[in-house]
């Protein structure tokens, strides 16, 4: 079973700072060894470099892409698929949902996906399982 690779569970994974580094990185490596599908999108990958830039600086930027991006299957946004992210981001009328997750919620319901890595409890609020199975917050987890 395939699994979308969101920003947060991302970045969880590669700062060993972060207070759920631990659990990220133990379900990280749970995935890669169950050899299921990981998939994200360009959307997500521009947002989580964005992050890792602005906290890190651009080694670290040019350590992710190297060393996880060729682990993942991009899905590239499409128009159609952008505008219904956009449509249901101006819907939702939430200040803390961005239009980055709206656009994920499409792609995983267009392909099918029911789980995904993620931190983000609006992932929960959607319907999807998360992983890691830890306990989130109400808000998102500020990238």
């Amino acid at each position: 079973m395939a699994a979308l690779i969101d920003t947060s569970g991302l970045i969880a994974v590669v700062d060993a700072g972060d207070a759920l580094h631990g659990p990220a990185a133990r379900a990280w490596e749970a995935l890669l060894q169950s050899g299921e599908p990981l998939v994200s999108t360009n959307y997500l990958l521009v947002e989580a470099y964005g992050v890792l830039q602005r906290r890190f600086g651009m080694g670290l930027v040019d350590a992710v892409s190297s060393r996880y991006e060729p682990l993942l299957h991009v899905h590239w946004v499409d128009e159609g698929t952008h505008r219904a992210g956009l449509a249901a981001f101006l819907a939702m009328n939430r200040r803390r949902v961005s239009l980055v997750d709206c656009v994920s919620f499409q792609v995983m319901r267009r392909l099918g996906l029911t789980r995904a890595f993620t931190l983000d409890p609006h992932f929960v609020e959607q319907g999807f399982e998360v992983i890691p199975e830890v306990q989130l917050g109400s808000a998102s987890p500020q990238p």
